[in-house]
């Protein structure tokens, strides 16, 4: 998911998709602990991905207030 995807999504999409990451990334570090992953960088863009939706939600709420 690159900016583009992210700055196009309501706020309800955003909030939406966080939340699907955050527990994704969850199961992935879970597996990763108990066995490894077959790509583990899958990890680090889970990350990223993650940020990118933090940083736009924030942006988006303090421009409202």
């Amino acid at each position: 998911m690159n900016q583009k995807e992210v700055n196009t999504m309501t706020l309800d999409e955003l909030q939406d998709k966080l939340t699907q990451m955050q527990k994704s990334y969850k199961e992935a570090r879970f597996t990763h602990v108990l066995s490894n992953l077959e790509n583990p960088l899958q990890l680090r863009t889970q990350r990223r991905v993650i940020a990118r939706l933090q940083t736009e939600l924030n942006r988006r709420i303090t421009q409202e207030v």
